[in-house]
């Protein structure tokens, strides 16, 4: 697997070697030792799955501490415009973003640390999304932050009749008003 760093200290690119040929193919998409060299030592516990329709965005989503959630995210099925926004207070890059497309073509996967909200957009007929979080679910301590907010200024994909949010995600506060609790 190639480990590539981002703009955003902790996040990073992962690309794995893909072997195919007329059968179809075989990748490796976690493997321990080949993350802990590459300085990821996350140790996952949950599982995740959706499916989401053409032009769906969910997020921007993470978990206050102690129940912050680390993410390995990847795309089985079509494709996702895949985002994480620094909320580390005293980072060097707070409030800033990175994007990346994956796919079930491309397969490459984003390692998103605790400390980011994370969010995508659907930009196929439908995509799938796998992904690993290093703490489970915790309803008392879900927030999320405005897909929108003008100071983050995300480039989200143009997408024809409009984006689609959940009641929740069409509420969440701007950087400014966030309940954060993460410190670089």
């Amino acid at each position: 697997m190639e480990f590539i760093k981002t703009a955003l200290s902790g996040v990073i690119l992962i690309k794995p070697v893909v072997h195919g040929d007329e059968r179809g193919f075989f990748m490796e998409s976690y493997k321990k030792s080949e993350f802990i060299k590459n300085g990821i030592t996350t140790q996952f516990v949950q599982d995740n799955h959706s499916r989401s329709a053409y032009g769906v965005l969910r997020g921007l989503h993470y978990q206050l501490n102690p129940k912050a959630q680390a993410k390995l995210v990847r795309c089985s099925y079509g494709a996702v415009f895949d985002v994480a926004v620094d909320i580390r207070h005293g980072s060097p890059t707070y409030g800033k973003w990175v994007g990346y497309e994956l796919s079930a073509s491309n397969k490459n996967m984003l390692y998103i640390p605790e400390g980011f909200a994370h969010g995508f957009l659907t930009i196929t007929a439908f995509a799938e999304l796998l992904y690993k979080t290093n703490a489970e679910y915790s309803i008392e301590h879900d927030r999320g932050l405005a897909f929108n907010d003008p100071e983050i200024d995300i480039k989200w994909p143009e997408v024809s009749g409009g984006l689609l949010l959940s009641e929740k995600d069409k509420k969440q506060p701007s950087l400014k008003n966030i309940e954060t609790n993460f410190y670089y």
